[in-house]
């Protein structure tokens, strides 16, 4: 079958993205013997629906699949929808093709149900997606029955069948360095970094958190050896920047020292940056990354007082945060921490003590934001629920956000006196 793949996504909130998910559904696809083309709308120079007309006609697709990313910007103050644009996308798309239209995407396997009636599209895949999207493909060919797809979402009918999620990233084809994945023409004259997984799933469970929802509480991961191997053929390829996107880098540790061991050994010269858990770091970890390349670091600390972390059920601790970060300074690598303010049980004291707790840190950025989004299938909705904030039917596809009573403005001020007087400090809005 023809398969036109199109990564909806044109934001850069905080750096231009690549479509790593729409990558590893285009391997997985030709790797089962389609013919697929890929579309990416970010900052591409023509405008969307001349992009749109040119695949459509070069392709003459049999199954458009669209990935949907972000649902909106995560800012309580004034929050941007994003879906609007990606209903235009499927629209145009039925005015261009009969081809079927299939949803799937970070965005998307949180709001399964919601997001495919209002795109109005034609079914859609929650979570993992390379062997849904291929037993899908099998079953269209062979017009057979398709309602038991694991993760299909059908509109009126739900999900018949869960996705049952890997056991190890090793099962999947990867995406390869300027076949499935590369550089849109518009962004070649930025720093862009190539987004890299070496692991999905999250166990921790934070209280806000949205990762369990898409990718599963249970940690797959990529062998070290075959991770390094794929590194090499992007380095062969031109790409020296990377990001790794696992949630947390550091989980478990042996896995994180084992790949900076094989980066190491391979004589690769690339930089990395990395998402990193402050709890179970140690001095032999973040020597590793740093002689592997690693120059920068998002520190995921969100508070600095131990009862707001309790509350967002962090395993660390605030002499956890400040412990690793000495650590990473001694490497020379750079951190941008954040926080994330206005939970249940903050208070201004709470809040003084996170933005004091920043400044004795001092990193090299620190990203602020007031309110939380609030997602389905989290501890948050739960509390949101029971405190009336939100009704138990409430889908949430429209931003609703978790803000202690009364601590709105007051926060608002604080936080923009603290970030004038601090340039490398930045709210989210």
């Amino acid at each position: 079958m023809k398969i036109l793949l199109i990564s909806a996504n044109t934001e850069q909130m905080n750096m231009p993205v690549l479509p790593l998910g729409t990558a590893c559904i285009a391997a997985a696809a030709q790797n089962a013997g389609h013919e697929v083309s890929t579309l990416n709308l970010m900052a591409q120079q023509l405008d969307i629906r001349t992009l749109l007309e040119q695949a459509v006609s070069d392709l003459s697709p049999d199954v458009i699949g669209i990935s949907v990313r972000n649902i909106d910007d995560q800012a309580m103050e004034n929050p941007k929808f994003l879906l609007k644009p990606v209903k235009d996308l499927v629209a145009e798309c039925r005015h261009l093709s009969g081809a079927p239209i299939v949803l799937g995407g970070a965005g998307y396997s949180i709001f399964p149900k919601s997001v495919l009636a209002y795109l109005n599209a034609d079914m859609g895949i929650q979570g993992e997606g390379e062997k849904a999207f291929v037993m899908l493909l099998e079953r269209l060919e062979q017009k057979a029955d398709i309602s038991d797809v694991p993760g299909l979402w059908l509109p009126n009918a739900g999900c018949r069948k869960n996705v049952s999620p890997s056991k190890s990233l090793d099962d999947y084809a990867p995406p390869l360095p300027n076949v499935h994945l590369s550089l849109p023409s518009g962004l070649k004259d930025q720093e862009i970094f190539m987004p890299f997984q070496t692991r999905r799933g999250c166990p921790m469970d934070c209280s806000y958190c949205s990762t369990p929802t898409i990718e599963g509480r249970i940690m797959r991961k990529l062998p070290p050896e075959r991770a390094v191997s794929l590194l090499c053929q992007y380095a062969d390829a031109g790409f020296t920047r990377f990001f790794f996107v696992d949630n947390t880098f550091n989980f478990p540790a042996s896995y994180a020292e084992a790949l900076c061991e094989r980066i190491i050994a391979s004589g690769i010269n690339i930089s990395w940056r990395c998402i990193l858990y402050p709890y179970n770091v140690t001095e032999k970890l973040t020597e590793k990354m740093a002689k592997a390349g690693c120059r920068e670091v998002s520190l995921g600390c969100e508070s600095g007082s131990a009862e707001i972390l309790a509350g967002m059920n962090k395993k660390f601790r605030p002499e956890d945060v400040r412990r690793i970060s000495k650590m990473l300074k001694k490497q020379r690598i750079r951190q941008m921490g954040f926080l994330l303010l206005g939970g249940p049980g903050e208070t201004k004291e709470s809040v003084e003590e996170s933005l004091d707790f920043m400044d004795d840190l001092d990193l090299e950025a620190v990203k602020i934001t007031g309110g939380i989004r609030i997602y389905p299938h989290t501890r948050l909705a739960d509390i949101a629920v029971r405190e009336s904030r939100i009704t138990a039917d409430d889908d949430l596809l429209f931003p609703k956000f978790y803000m202690t009573e009364g601590l709105g403005e007051w926060l608002k001020e604080v936080i923009a006196g603290r970030t004038k007087e601090r340039p490398h400090w930045i709210i989210r809005s």
